[in-house]
């Protein structure tokens, strides 16, 4: 018996760990405020406009690839309201098409919507970066899951925008997405 309460205790201790690190050191544990004094300063409407390209890759639950693509964005201002078209070519040749709505808001904050996004996305713009939460619904032909996501992007000193993002399923990253965004190379 008192093994048993021996190994129930270290598992406790080493789960309180695990969790402890993912709150508090882990990619979710980031928040705005940590970047609100970074000496470069995203401004949505001058870096996130106009004709752009992404380009990134997937991994999977497993840290390994999954997945990459290339993606048009073409990015319109309407005052504080955008409308981001994105087009995707996976390496498997699938495509994806999405729009997003952004309303800026005050202090940095936004909202976002997209079809694939049951409700409403909230973001937050502080000092270099952006972030994002919200639910996405996966396509049904991989399984229509709906995932937590939190999206995070890095403004680099020469414009480019590094996005990392985060998908979980009850609580577990079951997706990683990196990418960069930078404006089109004019034709």
């Amino acid at each position: 018996m008192m093994e048993l309460l021996q190994i129930l205790l270290g598992a406790a201790i080493v789960i309180g760990i695990v969790l402890a690190r993912r709150h508090m050191a882990d990619f979710p544990a980031q928040k705005p405020e940590d970047y609100a004094d970074d000496y470069l300063v995203l401004d949505m409407k001058k870096h996130l406009n106009g004709a752009m390209v992404c380009e990134g890759v997937i991994f999977g639950p497993t840290g390994r690839v999954t997945s990459s693509f290339v993606a048009d964005f073409d990015v319109v201002w309407d005052g504080d309201t955008a409308e981001v078209r994105e087009h995707f070519v996976y390496d498997d040749n699938t495509t994806q098409d999405r729009i997003w709505t952004i309303v800026l808001g005050e202090k940095g904050y936004f909202t976002a919507t997209a079809p694939d996004v049951p409700g409403e996305a909230q973001g937050r713009k502080a000092g270099g970066t952006i972030r994002m939460q919200y639910p996405i619904r996966l396509p049904d032909d991989v399984g229509g899951h709906l995932l937590k996501t939190v999206d995070w992007i890095y403004l680099t000193a020469d414009g480019t925008l590094i996005n990392r993002s985060q998908f979980r399923k009850f609580g577990f990253k079951v997706a990683e997405l990196v990418a960069t965004i930078r404006q089109k190379d004019p034709q």
